[in-house]
């Protein structure tokens, strides 16, 4: 992740929790007074922006904190320690809902793309995710996708061209619809086209398109569309994909499964801050 993007953002999350201040801890404590916090694992999972998104948020609390975090993809146990932050009491507190909440939702990304990443074990197949995303989070959560093993596919409308089935729709065929985009975009861009049926993909091969979307397609039809498919262009596999389908999935011999389920359906890990007094 660029730097200068990722603490405007965390910069963000941070005004929208604080405000005009913390009135409770304001109340109990001094400017002076000095914790120690620890975010502790209360469940078994991957590890993913501890150091480099929530201890981030602490410092940017007080750069004054001292932060120690362990290292992404780790994987953790109930009760072992992810992260140590030592710094006034005021700031720790303040900063403790985002940071806890930006650690326990990308270590659930990462948590799950490494379970779906480890039932295509033993497949030439790369697992990517898609745009479902949280909005305001794509640039994290994208990043936890790729902590947990996984890669990613476009980040936004601009990464690469997709012609979708309303597209399709309103320019009347595949063809068309792929002679007007190649006259706009420049030739460094893949062309890529989401697939409803074995007909639809004989058509994207003679409009030479670089990728086939094979969309909510059954197995033994997605096995024949790879067959047809060949070396002619990439096949991506995409649509109601899951933990218990996707090696099934893999077996047709795509080259790329999408999986919405990665950002989407993630469960934060349950992780907690205990503050001790120093």
């Amino acid at each position: 992740m660029e730097n200068l993007a990722l603490q405007q953002l965390l910069k963000s999350f941070l005004q929208e929790d604080i405000g005009a201040g913390d009135i409770t801890s304001d109340a109990i404590f001094s400017p002076s007074e000095i914790a120690q916090a620890s975010f502790i694992a209360k469940d078994h999972f991957l590890c993913a922006g501890l150091g480099l998104v929530a201890a981030e948020v602490f410092r940017l609390c007080n750069p004054a904190c001292e932060v120690e975090a362990i290292a992404d993809s780790s994987r953790v146990a109930p009760g072992e320690v992810l992260l140590t932050v030592k710094g006034p009491v005021l700031d720790l507190l303040k900063a403790e809902r985002v940071a806890l909440n930006l650690a326990q939702r990308l270590c659930g990304i990462a948590s799950l793309t490494d379970q779906f990443v480890q039932q295509v074990a033993g497949f030439d197949v790369r697992l990517v995710d898609t745009r479902k995303t949280t909005p305001g989070l794509r640039i994290l959560e994208k990043y936890a996708v790729r902590v947990g093993g996984g890669h990613n596919h476009r980040f936004n409308l601009t990464d690469g061209v997709l012609i979708k089935d309303n597209h399709i729709a309103a320019c009347s065929s595949i063809l068309a619809a792929v002679k007007k985009v190649r006259e706009a975009v420049p030739h460094t861009i893949r062309l890529e086209v989401e697939t409803e049926d074995l007909d639809q993909v004989r058509q994207c091969l003679a409009a030479g398109v670089d990728i086939i979307m094979l969309d909510n397609m059954d197995c033994a039809t997605m096995k024949q569309a790879v067959e047809i498919i060949g070396k002619n262009a990439i096949s991506e596999a995409s649509g109601g994909v899951n933990l218990s389908n996707i090696r099934e999935i893999a077996a047709t011999g795509v080259d790329i499964i999408s999986v919405g389920a990665l950002t989407h359906s993630a469960l934060a890990k349950d992780i907690s801050m205990r503050l001790t007094t120093v």
